[in-house]
């Protein structure tokens, strides 16, 4: 075979190699400009969250929802649970709970356990026991909560010691049975006619 014919039969795998090279250069050219763009919105997206972190520690609230970034859910519910928004600060916890970042759960349940157990030690020093308790019961859970994220979370851990030696120091804090009102251990028997009454 001559060179002429060689040279013939090797065009059309030259053209199909330049074929070849410029779709895959195409194709890596188009991952490129996707993952430039996705890269400048990463970016975008954490300088917001970070101006919306910052906004909260300044005193601003800023709304969230469960697609916010954990790390901005988690801030909310800090700053919720200082103004004493228990119930809007536990509502976040939940989707804060499903992304699967443990630190930052059990740093947000520490918290709310803490803005719990100041609320209960304002009512306690105002004489008001009564109110208090379902508060010391509510951060107490909230430290257990803290304490199942992250096992040996030590503040954590003391904190609850701290409501539990309340409750044993003061009987009457502890608050069981959901919504359901503690018997009164003088009203045994009811006063339908026909009961007995006395001992039985």
């Amino acid at each position: 075979m001559n060179d002429a014919a060689r040279s013939e039969n090797m065009r059309p795998l030259a053209r199909l190699v330049a074929r070849w090279r410029s779709s895959l250069l195409s194709l890596l050219l188009v991952a490129a400009l996707a993952g430039a763009l996705q890269g400048a919105y990463a970016a975008w997206r954490a300088r917001a969250d970070n101006a919306a972190i910052s906004a909260l520690a300044a005193g601003r609230d800023v709304e969230t929802d469960s697609a916010s970034a954990p790390e901005l859910i988690a801030a909310r519910a800090g700053f919720l649970a200082a103004r004493a928004q228990f119930d809007k600060a536990r509502a976040l916890l939940e989707p804060l709970d499903s992304a699967g970042r443990e630190e930052l759960s059990a740093i947000a349940h520490y918290d709310l356990g803490n803005a719990l157990l100041r609320n209960a030690f304002d009512l306690l020093e105002r004489g008001q026991l009564e109110p208090a308790g379902p508060f010391v019961e509510l951060a107490r859970r909230e430290y257990r909560r803290a304490l199942q994220f992250r096992p040996e979370f030590w503040d954590a851990k003391y904190n609850l010691d701290v409501a539990a030696r309340l409750v044993r120091d003061n009987p009457e804090l502890e608050h069981s049975g959901g919504d359901e009102l503690p018997a009164d251990p003088k009203k045994i028997w009811t006063d339908i006619p026909g009961a007995p009454k006395g001992l039985p």
